[in-house]
């Protein structure tokens, strides 16, 4: 069974939407929360992390803060 993807994310931010395009581009189905449309989803994310730092990835239990830097590891985890 596939982990439930989740991505807290903001329009404006680069590594989020590069996340959500490499999501899509290997067929991965995520949930992409807006920070900037709904607060409730920055509370969430400083609840998992302790900081307002976008993309928060949550995949399974796992909580990745940052895209780039954890790719190794997100590309594990999904295969």
């Amino acid at each position: 069974m596939k982990k439930p993807v989740k991505i807290y994310s903001i329009p404006t931010c680069s590594d989020c939407n590069y996340a959500k395009r490499y999501f899509k581009e290997h067929e991965i189905a995520y949930t992409d929360y807006n920070c900037e449309e709904n607060v409730k989803y920055a509370e969430e994310v400083w609840n998992l992390t302790g900081k307002q730092i976008v993309p928060t990835i949550v995949i399974g239990d796992k909580v990745f803060v940052g895209f780039a830097e954890n790719l190794s590891e997100i590309r594990e985890l999904l295969s």
